[in-house]
């Protein structure tokens, strides 16, 4: 069973920056695309970026130039650095992943930004 365990959330001032990470278990092979999504108080859950095993990107257009994603690969690990937080960038920050035709979500990390 794949599993999705996330790190690196909690409490930043607003200008500031934070490190997500997402390490998968429960599967030896490179994992089709992985990426993060987020979700705020009263509003959907939406797509923050994703990547794939050989590396292309897609970006939510708002927050791309503030927010890259990268991996390793070869130990499915998905990153997400945040810069320049802004208070509405607080939600909580959930890892996905794709094996087609399967999804799989992690836990979900708190990320809040302060004003």
């Amino acid at each position: 069973q794949v599993q999705l365990m996330e790190s690196g959330g909690g409490l930043v001032q607003a200008g500031g920056s934070l490190r997500l990470s997402c390490a998968a278990s429960g599967y030896r092979f490179s994992i089709d695309t992985m990426g993060w999504y987020r979700q705020a108080p009263g509003k959907q859950r939406e797509l923050v970026a994703k990547i794939t095993n050989t590396g292309r990107t897609n970006y939510a257009g708002s927050l791309k130039g503030r927010f890259t994603i990268s991996r390793d690969g070869a130990r499915n690990t998905v990153y997400l650095q945040m810069n320049s937080l802004k208070p509405e960038d607080t939600a909580v920050y959930y890892c996905w992943g794709m094996i087609v035709p399967d999804t799989y979500w992690g836990q979900g990390t708190q990320v809040t930004v302060s004003s």
